[in-house]
């Protein structure tokens, strides 16, 4: 099965991360989705209620990043990989969380993790 959603470049402010002025300032963080489930009815009835619905998950995820705050991005990955799961007919489910601001002296584009999790 290659049926995919891809939800890219979400971007939220979040409070995440082990030093305390991240925590008290927050900044950017960057997620990426790519949902495996079954699109073949919603493709073949053209209906909203045989797919996922992106607004939805976007919600979702807006709702775990700007909520809680998590010392690793690890943690917040995972969360947001457990909740998709958990709330929708979804197979796999790969997450990017991208830091594009994190405190590191140097010239970069990002920090990211990336996992990939599926239902059992």
């Amino acid at each position: 099965m290659g049926d995919k959603i891809i939800l890219k470049g979400m971007q939220f402010h979040g409070r995440h991360g082990v030093f305390p002025e991240e925590k008290a300032m927050g900044q950017k963080f960057v997620v990426d989705l790519e949902l495996s489930a079954d699109l073949k009815k919603a493709g073949q009835t053209d209906d909203l209620a045989h797919t996922l619905n992106y607004a939805d998950i976007y919600g979702l995820v807006k709702g775990i990043v700007t909520g809680k705050s998590f010392n690793l991005l690890e943690a917040l990955a995972e969360n947001i990989a457990q909740a998709i799961l958990q709330n929708y007919q979804v197979k796999k489910v790969k997450v990017r969380v991208e830091k594009p601001q994190a405190p590191i002296s140097g010239i970069f584009d990002y920090m990211a993790v990336e996992i990939k999790r599926e239902k059992h």
